[in-house]
């Protein structure tokens, strides 16, 4: 009876065993220690681990499952198996901790908010698609933000133009270079997007502890690796290699990267026939040591070299109506031959005093190298298109309209050197806090100018508009010589000392239930400028600002923000030197009376987060220093004979339209007009009225890791500005409204939630490929014009310059 009890008793058991495998293993944190009471589940059936991280768990044979470790202080890890025996299978996994992900995500900070910045993810800036990808190119797609020019970095912020904008990393101004001609020399951005822990970002209204422009700030903030780790990115378009790393038991912390970019697939893609190979060579690191608790000194360093090769042969470019359409050729002869060799160090001591009151030091240097050297001839021929579809000609050209060359020839050198020192401190009581600080700064550059253009039509010079020199021909001869119808000759030798300085109180308080913040503060800026030798006056500026927050205590989240200021920018190099290269030493500040009433609304929808930021802003400028554009090259008049004013709203609504998966919708109107020499309103050249923009991002529902991103960007049209010597009065037609579409499909094969124990992939923190379309639909977009002359009509003509045409490029990125 027993013998039959015991058969009875170790049949199941024994059944069971031949249908279940054992699966144990040992869960360690990334330092190889073990993690307790971790659990481990499939299903209803689960375990945990022991204190020496152990565990062991009977999983079913021959049938797929999902085992998930959790831990309240790690990240959660799936693994995906098949038991192929019933012998004992063996898998360790390695769990990370959640506060690692600090390093790599935005945490919802009500204070930044309140001081009107938005906090942009890292990540998206570098997933973002866009022919510039990285934290301008992301900055495109909010409203307020717009940049006709896929080829370049900057940006114009709420009418104003980009030499408006202030850009900090680490709490250090960064500089760009002097001499950009065209949207093909910009090159890349200061900004390394592989570096970047933090990006803050005001449209306007910001704090008195920024500096004086107009328009906006960009605030950076670079990482402090604690583990040792290298990227790479590898593209059609070119590389980067990114090491990181902490040292000496993580006081020395090491950041640094390496860049290259070859912009020739872009340029291949244009209506112009070009030997033309643009390169662009960037070195940067970051590097901090902490002595003590409360001192450390960290230094920035950043080497860029841009070089342009340019050799255009022929251009072909149809305008004008389907009624009235007009061809363009030209034909070219000649090449430029640019180079832009850029040096930024800076170094910081930070000194914590006691838990209320802190300093930082910071000595930095900016040096720029450029030289502009081409000389390019150009023969045109502008002519009607046949439009008679039974014409043998039908699309060819069958009358001219006009006939012309033009000779550029330019040997322009600069070279800037920007030193400065400044100290800041902060002192803080309760919820109370006072900034302040002070800064020094010299500006030394020296530039020589030798540029002119020869235009000739139907075999006759064009001479310059404003000489009046008799010709009688055929009747005479003239004489004269022939006068260039562009000349400038200038050697300038510019020095500006400035004194900066500025103090802010900022403090968080409850009214009854409701928070409160608010700040107010006042800059101060005093400069003065030698020019050739002559010395202006001391000029000083004041510049106060004010901030207020409510979130009041309602059910709904809602937080309501106020500011305005004086805002100065007392003027630049660039600001200095007019239309012909001559400098007006005695140039003041462009002022601006800056009101902006926003709301954040945080709510949810379908279960998941959303944000409605909505804000209102006018602006009233004064003194004035008009400009024109060219390409991204600006001129100004150096007068501040203009008056001029900004206004309009921006809404931008994000959330997880996808599960998981960030995207955003912004629409922004804009309105700016001037008054040059009291002769009335017109647009302003930034005057973009209407912008839509769509960053989208989702995923295979099951396929997650086949991700997919897309970037919809819809720009009405700006002023196509006017040719040389004219009044911009008789040339306010606009360019085409500006539309893009880019779309990036990658696939992630290893990243912190999906690692390999085995094999040649276990070798990858991550691994991503995938394909990028850039304007996807091929629309022509044109960012200038071009002016040709109609010698019957004596017309001028707009000819746009359009910019990258569709182009596909392939990317993967992995990290050690």
């Amino acid at each position: 009876m027993k013998k039959i009890f015991l058969l009875l008793f170790f049949l199941p058991l024994c059944a069971f065993a031949q249908k279940t495998s054992i699966l144990k293993g040992t869960v360690k944190n990334k330092n190889k220690q073990p993690i307790e009471n971790v659990s481990i589940k499939f299903g209803k059936t689960g375990t945990v681990t022991d204190k020496k991280g152990n565990y062991s768990i009977r999983i079913p044979y021959k049938k797929e499952i999902t085992i998930k470790f959790s831990h309240i202080s790690f990240r959660t890890f799936e693994y995906t198996l098949t038991a192929k025996s019933r012998t004992t299978l063996r898998f360790s996994p390695t769990l990370f901790l959640k506060t690692e992900k600090l390093e790599e995500i935005v945490v919802k900070d009500r204070k930044k908010e309140a001081q009107g910045f938005l906090n942009i993810d890292p990540l998206k800036a570098k997933t973002i698609i866009g022919a510039n990808a990285g934290i301008e190119n992301i900055l495109m797609t909010l409203p307020g933000v717009n940049n006709n020019n896929e080829l370049s970095t900057q940006y114009n912020v709420r009418g104003g133009n980009f030499d408006e904008n202030l850009v900090y990393v680490n709490g250090i101004e960064v500089y760009r270079p002097f001499l950009i001609r065209s949207g093909q020399q910009e090159g890349l951005s200061f900004i390394n997007p592989n570096m970047v822990q933090n990006i803050n970002f005001s449209a306007g209204g910001f704090q008195a502890k920024y500096g004086d422009k107009l328009s906006s700030v960009l605030d950076i903030t670079y990482r402090k690796p604690k583990e040792i780790s290298t990227s790479l990115e590898a593209s059609l378009l070119g590389g980067s290699v990114t090491f990181e790393g902490g040292f000496l038991n993580n006081k020395l912390k090491i950041i640094t990267g390496a860049r290259y970019r070859d912009n020739s697939l872009f340029v291949n893609s244009k209506q112009i026939e070009t030997n033309f190979r643009p390169t662009f060579t960037d070195l940067q690191s970051f590097i901090i040591y902490n002595f003590t608790n409360n001192f450390s000194l960290s230094y920035l360093s950043n080497f860029s070299l841009n070089n342009y090769n340019y050799q255009p042969f022929s251009r072909k470019t149809r305008f004008g109506t389907v009624a009235d359409p007009l061809e363009l050729i030209v034909f070219y002869d000649g090449k430029e031959e640019n180079n832009y060799l850029t040096l930024f160090n800076a170094v910081s001591a930070d000194y914590k005093v006691n838990d209320n009151l802190s300093f930082k030091t910071t000595i930095s240097s900016y040096n720029t190298q450029e030289e502009e050297y081409y000389d390019i001839a150009a023969s045109y021929n502008l002519g009607e298109v046949d439009t008679n579809i039974g014409s043998e000609s039908f699309g060819e050209v069958d009358f001219t309209q006009g006939i012309g060359s033009q000779l550029n020839h330019a040997r322009n050198d600069l070279d800037a050197l920007i030193n400065n020192v400044q100290i800041r401190g902060s002192y803080k009581v309760d919820k109370k806090k006072i900034d302040f600080g002070v800064k020094y700064q010299n500006e030394d550059i020296r530039e020589r100018i030798r540029e002119w253009e020869i235009i000739d039509s139907l075999g006759f010079s064009v001479r310059p508009p404003n000489q009046l020199v008799n010709n009688n021909q055929p009747y005479e001869p003239f004489e004269g010589p022939i006068t260039p119808f562009q000349n400038i000759r200038e050697d300038n030798h510019v020095v500006i000392n400035r004194f900066t300085g500025f103090v802010q109180y900022n403090e968080r308080l409850y009214m009854g239930n409701n928070e409160v913040w608010y700040n107010f503060g006042l800059r101060a800026h005093n400069w003065t400028v030698s020019a050739n030798g002559q010395k202006s006056s001391n000029q000083i500026i004041l510049s106060p600002r004010a901030q207020f927050a409510l979130k009041p205590n309602w059910q709904q989240d809602m937080l309501f923000r106020f500011s305005g200021g004086w805002y100065k920018q007392p003027p630049s190099y660039r600001e200095l030197k007019n239309f012909n290269g001559k400098i007006n030493k005695d140039v003041k500040a462009q002022s601006s009376l800056h009101l902006v009433a926003g709301m954040d609304y945080s709510f949810n929808l379908w279960e998941r987060p959303f944000k409605l930021t909505t804000e209102l802003y006018y602006k009233d400028l004064t003194n004035v220093n008009a400009y024109s554009i060219d390409n991204v090259r600006i001129r100004y008049r150096a007068d501040n004979l203009t008056t001029a004013y900004a206004q309009g709203f921006d809404l931008r609504l994000n959330g997880e339209f996808v599960p998981g998966s960030e995207s955003w919708v912004s629409l922004g109107y804009l309105k700016t007009e001037e008054n040059i020499d009291n002769k009335g309103d017109i647009s302003r050249p930034s005057d973009q009225r209407l912008k839509f923009g769509i960053l989208f991002q989702d995923y295979v529902p099951n396929l997650p890791n086949l991700k997919a991103y897309l970037n919809l960007v819809y720009n009405t049209g700006v002023p196509g500005g006017a040719p040389s010597y004219s009044d911009v009065y008789s040339f306010q037609k606009r360019l085409r409204d500006y539309k893009r579409a880019d779309l990036g499909v990658s696939y992630v094969f290893a990243d912190a939630n999906k690692q390999y124990k085995t094999g040649w992939m276990s070798k990858f923190k991550e691994l991503t490929a995938g394909l990028e379309l850039f304007n996807m639909f091929d629309i022509q977009n044109a960012i200038t014009n071009t002016w040709v002359r109609d010698v019957y009509s004596k017309n001028q003509f707009g000819i746009p310059n359009f910019m990258t045409g569709r182009v596909l490029n392939f990317k993967v990125s992995m990290q050690f």
